[in-house]
């Protein structure tokens, strides 16, 4: 899986889509806040 995303990375930059690459990131992080959100609901 890790290795899944770390291609999709590395064509978003050779490709020189740089919109595409921040879309990306963007959700990445959005994925990782709703993880610890539903952490911290889960231990409360």
């Amino acid at each position: 899986m890790i290795k899944f995303f770390r291609q999709l990375r590395q064509s978003l930059i050779m490709e020189n889509k740089t919109s595409e690459y921040f879309k990306y990131t963007i959700g990445e992080i959005g994925l990782v806040v709703v993880g610890i959100l539903i952490t911290l609901q889960i231990n409360n």
